[in-house]
């Protein structure tokens, strides 16, 4: 992509404030920078919303609220619909948009566009699937009319890995019940939602169901919305320590939540798996996002008896992976997001070294300008490792032996987290088995990607609370309301 082309797709973006369906520049006008992960240049300036921009977009979304949560399902499922042709229709620009601010190949966010587009046309079919129920009370004398009804203004929180998809997968089941929304994208990659806010307007979403908030501050901006009581949900994706602190400020007012927190994803090849199909999971589940993500492959299990063979075919593949900026022909490992992710990602590696493990391929950054750390492969390593316990978040596989199956289910369930678990095996018996053992909220059997805007996202444990996607994903925005009837 041309430098024309770049700063024409970044200019076309608003950059201020999106409340009660104008843009507004923030309280004093302070603005703050977004950078591209790969050059460290400045791509652009955004408005950095305060609590008072906070307070006036939950006042936009209440207000808002009742009349959206009277407009019809097949309105509310069409304005989605228009979304998702809009998405698609602008798949090459806005992939190359979320590239610049993020990082990742821009075949890789083309993929992603698309993905995130699909949670519009999903939701789109759920809008006016919204069911109820109508009973005879046992004793016959009451009637049971069961209905279901936006739960109301709604906080979402979304974060920088996948700035598009996280957004779609929180905005497309909240308009489809009828809640409006106030929205903060993560500070890193606010280009994104504002490029999707913009799409949502021209599609015809009215003015007050969503609001977007751009800040650096997001516990200034956010707490007070969630002590104020009139939004009622929070959806937040991001690290389980803030997960932690969002619900105890959520505890006081009662909200309802749904959190996306923190991963750490075993993989399990066993030695009678078809290891080509294995090397090809593994590729997806560890190098989706360049590593940068909640379901990427954190620890890789493999039986010994087939643990040097599959060691030596994943470093032929994970070396010959191209690395550069992720506008560039071929790339396939760009920069992590910040100066911060890098020290972190090599900091784990140094530990796992220390420890005793041996590296087959990358190891360590690679200097500057950009946020680089190439794709890396680890073995003999140590089970008391941190990588083993920390998600690494960033292109680096590490193998750990194993001999017998119950060995193997014990080391990928000692984890405080249970977002996705993946094992590979031609067995069907001990795949359900294992499936069946396995703490996690999803299981790729002989399959390295498990998300699906049609299927039910979340984990267990502290991965987090309730799911996003598939037919329970539009239940989170709506409470059950019984009315008796009595005759």
């Amino acid at each position: 992509m041309s430098a024309i082309s770049e700063t024409r797709v970044v200019g076309s973006v608003g950059k201020d404030l999106f409340i009660g369906g104008k843009w507004v520049a923030a309280a004093g006008g302070k603005t703050f920078a977004v950078t591209d992960p790969s050059t460290g240049d400045v791509l652009c300036e955004v408005a950095d919303a305060s609590p008072s921009d906070g307070a006036a977009a939950l006042d936009a979304a209440a207000a808002a609220q009742p009349g959206w949560a009277a407009v019809p399902p097949r309105e509310r499922s069409e304005i989605l619909r228009r979304a998702y042709d809009l998405l698609i229709a602008r798949t090459d620009e806005l992939a190359l948009l979320m590239t610049l601010e993020m990082g990742k190949p821009l075949a890789e966010a083309k993929g992603e566009i698309i993905y995130a587009a699909e949670f519009f046309r999903w939701f789109a079919e759920e809008a006016v699937r919204i069911g109820g129920d109508y009973a005879v009370a046992p004793n016959g004398a009451t009637r049971f009319l069961i209905t279901k009804q936006p739960v109301g203004p709604t906080l979402l929180i979304t974060p920088w890995n996948f700035p598009m998809a996280m957004g779609t997968r929180k905005i497309g089941p909240a308009i489809a019940a009828g809640c409006t929304m106030v929205i903060k994208p993560a500070a890193q990659t606010p280009l994104s939602m504002l490029a999707l806010t913009a799409i949502l307007a021209e599609a015809g979403l009215p003015d007050g169901v969503v609001n977007v908030l751009t800040t650096t501050d997001a516990g200034g901006v956010m707490e007070p919305l969630i002590r104020d009581g009139r939004a009622r949900k929070l959806s937040f994706t991001g690290s389980t320590a803030v997960g932690r602190k969002l619900l105890e400020q959520c505890a006081e007012k009662v909200l309802r939540t749904s959190m996306e927190l923190g991963g750490n994803a075993p993989f399990v090849v066993f030695d009678d798996a078809d290891l080509d199909a294995a090397l090809d999971g593994v590729m997806q589940a560890k190098m989706r996002n360049i590593g940068e993500a909640c379901t990427a492959a954190n620890r890789i299990y493999v039986q010994r008896g087939v643990v040097e063979e599959f060691s030596r075919k994943l470093t032929e593949r994970m070396s010959a992976l191209p690395m550069g900026r992720g506008t560039e022909d071929g790339v396939v490992v760009g920069p992590l997001i910040d100066e911060a992710a890098v020290d972190k990602v090599g900091s784990l590696v140094k530990d796992a070294v220390d420890r005793g493990a041996k590296v087959l391929t990358g190891g360590s950054a690679v200097d500057g300008p950009g946020h680089f750390f190439p794709a890396t492969v680890l073995v003999d390593v140590p089970m008391d490792a941190k990588l083993t316990s920390e998600e690494i978040f960033g292109p680096v596989a590490p193998i750990l032996a194993f001999d017998t199956e119950d060995e193997a289910v014990e080391a990928a369930n000692n984890t405080e987290f249970g977002l996705v678990s993946y094992l590979y095996t031609r067995d069907l018996k001990r795949g359900l088995r294992v499936s069946e053992r396995l703490e996690a909220g999803m299981i790729g059997l002989n399959q390295g990607i498990v998300s699906n805007p049609a299927a039910p996202f979340g984990g267990v444990k502290q991965s987090g609370l309730g799911r996003e996607g598939g037919k329970v994903g539009i239940e989170e925005f709506l409470e059950i309301k019984y009315v008796a009837v009595g005759l």
